[in-house]
């Protein structure tokens, strides 16, 4: 079952405190960006973050599982945490500050 898009509406908009949110639709899904890092999915109107320090200490004992089949652990933060936009927003900013820079893209290569 794919993300409906007001559910993507509805979580860039709990999270504007964070910083520049931004989504990107992929594969029926939502990547979530802040400052060029994607620090969320969004998947069957499912919100995970990927696990860091931050999350452990902001969201102790939160609920972990995968986004797709066969996906590494994330932390699964609960629809009824969602109205929140306050603490969602501050973990969401602490998730993406201690996760690295995204990598550069490579440039693209020249035919000759």
């Amino acid at each position: 079952m794919a993300t409906q898009q007001r559910t993507v509406d509805f979580l860039l908009d709990q999270l504007r405190e964070a910083g520049p949110v931004s989504a990107r639709k992929m594969f029926g899904e939502y990547a979530l960006y802040l400052h060029g890092k994607v620090f969320a999915l969004v998947a069957d109107d499912q919100l995970f973050l990927k696990p860091t320090e931050a999350s452990d200490r902001l969201f102790p004992g939160a609920p972990m599982g995968p986004p797709y089949p066969g996906a590494k652990l994330y932390v699964q933060v609960p629809e009824e945490r969602w109205d929140d936009g306050e603490w969602l927003s501050a973990l969401a900013a602490a998730t993406a500050r201690n996760l690295p820079p995204p990598k550069p893209k490579p440039k693209p290569k020249r035919n000759r």
